[in-house]
Order: C-alpha cells, then structure tokens, then sequence
C-alpha cells in the first residue's frame, strides 16, 4: 500500500463525522456533505506543485493552470457528478505580478469554462523566499446527476467487469498537460448502466485498481492482451510498466456486472475496453497469453 493510502486509511479511522450529515467521508475521489433539506454537494480539493505535477520551465503557467482545474474535474468525472464551480488558492514566487496572475486566471477559466465550472473565489499569497516556487490549490464542489448516485471506490463486485476509458501510459510526454477530464463519458457512463466502482487513473492504473480492490475487499485479474497501450508508452523500453505505473492518464477505471456492461460496451461517443475481471482473491493479477499469471504490485505514484 502506498504511503498516501496508509496516512489516508489512518485519517478515516481518526473521523467521527456523522454519516448522515456527510454520506462520503475521507477515501474517495470526493467527499459528500447534505446541505439541510436541499439535497447534497460534494467537495474535492487538490494542490499542485511547480517541479512536482508541473515544471512552469517547461510548459506555461496556462498549462500549469488549466492542469490544475482539469484534475479536480476529473475527480468529479470519478465519481460521476456535474461541477458546479471552485475555489483556486494560489502561492506566488516574489517575481509573480498581475500580469502572472491573469495567466493563471486564463487557464483556470479556459478549463472551467468548458464544463461549466465557474470560479468564484480563492485567495492569493506571495513568498519571501525567492527560492520557493509557484503552487496551486483548486477546491471544486459538484452535485449527483440525478439519475445515479455518486460512484464510490468500494463497491466493486466479484464477478464484475473492469473497464477504462482509453488508452494509459506515456503521460509525461505531454498528456499530463493536456487532457480532458471525462466527465461527460462519467455522466453517460452512468446514465446507461450501474457502475458498481470508479475512479480516474491519476497515480497509476496498478494504484488506482488496488484502491478500488482494497476498499471493495476483493481482487481482480487482468487480460493483458486487453490493456490499451498508448502511443507514448509502446514508445518506451517498458510499455507494461508504463501502462501500470506511469499515471496521469485522467481515463476512468470502473467496474460493472456482465449484464451492465453489455448496456455500454457500444457507447456513442465514449471508448469502453474492457480489461479484465473482479475476482475474490484479493489480489491484483495479470493472466499473459501463454496462462501465466503474475501478481501486480501496486507501484505508480506515491505523493508522500
């Protein structure tokens, strides 16, 4: 288990929130809050780093910010919600000015704005040290589509189906920076089928598959002819590694019974490969062409 996940599991196990007040507490993609007799929202937060999920010497800082405010729209695609708007707190370098901060303005908007999100607030500070670089913090509510509730990682089944939504691996070579949170495929994803589990591939499609397993209590096997290698990755030395432990793909990672999936395996306008299956093991498994199985260990990317 990775660090994160072990320092999560302990901050689940410190909460003593009341579950009717908030039906999806610390563990998944988002948390869940009722807001009286008005339904409910749910709330996310993600803080990127200048030389950790970004390097502002090579890409612009409306990248940087556009990268930002797509992953926490992805986070809502994971759990198949529609964005409602965000706050963005941002931390600047001493050499940071207005002009810098209607670069991050702009790639806040441009991202949000494709998906309805719109920014209505946040805070700015400044460093002293002209060693500390830029840092970004989005926090983003959104609210249950209607017609399915938010998708949890712990509800996979033995027995399920498990998907993704396109190609992985290879993400560092520029779809870190470009991509597109899935939330429209989540909403129709959704709107067709049950989906039991999801959540997006941002660490590495060998972690995030262990946390859906771990929180569901059970294992799954892969088919390893089925898993949908990107360009950039079979143009690696190691394109199974890439695909397992490169993350920032963004795609969905979800599980559903056979009868489900047969509802959405021909989709309009959203890709479904299936890749495996749920299984009661409790591991993580890889069935290659010629029958060997080889466990998976989970090893993409740890924040801690």
């Amino acid at each position: 288990m990775a660090k994160e996940d072990q320092i999560t599991k302990w901050f689940a196990e410190q909460a003593n929130a009341d579950a009717n007040a908030f039906p999806i507490g610390i563990g998944d993609d988002m948390a869940q809050v009722r807001a009286g007799d008005d339904g409910t929202v749910l709330i996310t937060t993600d803080m990127l780093l200048d030389g950790v999920h970004f390097d502002l010497e090579q890409c612009t800082l409306e990248e940087a910010c556009h990268k930002a405010m797509a992953a926490s729209l992805s986070d809502c695609a994971a759990m198949a919600t529609v964005p409602l708007c965000a706050v963005v707190a941002v931390s600047l370098p001493v050499n940071f000015g207005e002009d810098e901060l209607k670069r991050i303005h702009a790639g806040i908007i441009d991202a949000g704005n494709r998906f309805g999100c719109e920014l209505i607030g946040g805070d700015i500070t400044k460093w002293k040290d002209v060693a500390q670089r830029f840092a970004v913090n989005v926090t983003m509510l959104s609210k249950p589509s209607g017609y399915h509730p938010p998708v949890r990682r712990s509800g996979a089944k033995d027995g399920d189906v498990v998907c993704v939504t396109g190609r992985l691996g290879g993400s560092i070579r520029g779809r870190h920076l470009h991509f597109t949170p899935r939330v429209a495929e989540a909403l129709a994803l959704t709107k067709a089928a049950l989906v039991h589990a999801m959540i997006d591939v941002t660490d590495g499609l060998s972690v995030d598959l262990n946390r859906i397993c771990k929180q569901s209590k059970v294992g799954a096997m892969l088919e390893m002819e089925q898993l949908p290698i990107s360009d950039a990755a079979r143009d690696t030395d190691d394109p199974y590694n890439a695909v397992f432990n490169d993350g920032e793909d963004f795609e969905l990672l979800f599980t559903l019974s056979p009868a489900e999936y047969e509802k959405i395996r021909d989709l309009a306008d959203v890709e479904v490969i299936r890749i495996g299956t749920v299984t009661d093991t409790m591991k993580i498994q890889a069935l290659w062409e010629d029958g060997r199985i080889i466990d998976i260990m989970p090893d993409g990317f740890d924040h801690l």
